[in-house]
């Protein structure tokens, strides 16, 4: 197995990474917003079975 970042060999340590760093540069990647999950906004009220915006 390969590290996730660099892909030198994975360290059980850190797995799925090789070293603190790699884990680091993937951490600081999730929180500057470089890594997203994508998602499919709903704008339509009536697609999601509600006519009610409150969702009462």
């Amino acid at each position: 197995m390969s590290c996730a970042i660099c892909g030198k060999t994975v360290d059980a340590a850190y797995k799925p990474f090789c070293s603190r760093r790699c884990a680091d540069v993937d951490l600081q990647r999730w929180l500057s917003g470089r890594y997203a999950v994508p998602v499919e906004d709903d704008d339509d009220p009536e697609a999601s079975g509600s006519s009610d915006p409150s969702g009462a």
